[in-house]
């Protein structure tokens, strides 16, 4: 039975990956919380479920034609770059350290979110109201 809870994380993060937020917000408290996984066991798993779901991501934009190629090479290149020795140090990192940065994370990132909808919103009101008609009077 312990599996369908997996299955049930996974379908998730699977489904808020689908909206545009990662899966890893997701993903990794559901794993670390309620199935009891280490938080690097975890962060693991968070990497393979995103290959394939980065994978379908890109095949989508590369259709839809919203990938600019002009950059493309120096930000796979950077990224990589910047990739391994992340990965390096994340594995010697101590597991709590890990666990309590990526609550950091998660929480900027939820400040983020509200601060950005916030402004949406507020755009959206201003915009709402339409703009009393005026008449050109130098004709």
């Amino acid at each position: 039975m312990n599996w369908l809870w997996f299955a049930l994380a996974g379908l998730a993060a699977g489904i808020i990956s689908g909206m545009g937020i990662g899966g890893g917000a997701v993903l990794i408290p559901a794993l670390t919380i309620l199935l009891a996984t280490g938080q690097r066991e975890a962060q693991h798993i968070n990497l393979l479920f995103f290959l394939p779901t980065a994978a379908i991501a890109l095949c989508t934009h590369i259709k839809e034609g919203n990938i600019e190629k002009k950059g493309l090479l120096k930000l796979t290149l950077f990224g990589v770059l910047g990739a391994v020795p992340a990965a390096l140090i994340a594995v010697r990192i101590n597991a709590d350290w890990l666990r309590k940065g990526f609550a950091v994370f998660l929480l900027c990132m939820a400040v983020y979110e509200l601060v950005k909808g916030w402004k949406k919103r507020k755009e959206r009101k201003g915009s709402s109201a339409a703009p009393p008609h005026t008449v050109n009077r130098r004709q």
